[in-house]
């Protein structure tokens, strides 16, 4: 069953159209990527699905749910969560605090879910009073996907989650995404790292000025010649 379904999206910022007729849709408990090169629409179509972005024309569904249009808090409310590619973390709060600040409509005690948020990334549980401006790259990563997870959601959008990391780090960050993913997270990535995304992805969708160009299995958009010419290094 699709739980995120976007059909024939058109829509982009003022009077300049950046997506026209985009369609894509993540699977319960799937891992779903979306590259393409720079300027392709990738993050615009992630904000739209988030409400960041209103419809200019097309369809959103979470479940059975319209959500197109609707503002992004009231989204959040329903099941998904959007960790951005930059200013994804309250600088001046400690790690502990960034992490209640990710369940701010909730009102029950947040202990147990704290913890969970701990066991994926135990740095966090180490550095829980250091002040999340203080943490390198990779450790902000980690809050901001901490963060978004303290809701429990169904669906978890990631904007880049690997963009400007190190490369050991690059690697950790995709191993919890497969963490957060058997947990029973559903994911949609936009990543730069096309081949890396493309290993983890059961789905995949390639934009290319503002368009499907092609989507299919991960693995077989691996394999595909033309994927690899284009956005693979050969």
């Amino acid at each position: 069953m699709a739980l995120l379904s976007v059909e024939g999206l058109t829509t982009g910022y003022g009077e300049m159209e950046v997506l026209r007729d985009v369609s894509l849709q993540v699977e319960e408990g799937s891992i779903v990527s979306i590259i393409g090169p720079n300027g392709a629409g990738k993050s615009t179509a992630m904000k739209a699905a988030f409400g960041l972005l209103k419809p200019w024309n097309g369809s959103i569904r979470l479940g059975e749910r319209e959500i197109g249009g609707l503002t992004a808090d009231k989204i959040v409310r329903l099941g998904m969560c959007y960790v951005p590619q930059t200013d994804n973390v309250f600088p001046s709060l400690t790690v502990e605090e960034n992490l209640e600040m990710g369940a701010f409509v909730l009102t029950g005690p947040l202990k147990e879910r704290k913890e969970r948020v701990y066991a994926l990334f135990p740095r966090l549980a180490e550095r829980r009073r250091q002040r999340a401006g203080k943490m390198s790259g990779g450790e902000r990563q980690m809050v901001a996907m901490g963060r978004a997870l303290m809701l429990d959601p169904k669906l978890l959008l990631l904007d880049e989650p690997s963009a400007g990391l190190a490369p050991l780090l690059v690697d950790m960050i995709f191993e919890r995404i497969l963490d957060i993913n058997a947990s029973g997270v559903s994911v949609l990535m936009v990543e730069q790292n096309a081949r890396k995304s493309l290993e983890l992805a059961h789905h995949a969708y390639v934009l290319v000025n503002g368009a499907n160009r092609m989507d299919g299995k991960g693995s077989d958009l691996l394999a595909d010649p033309e994927v690899g010419r284009l956005f693979l290094g050969g």
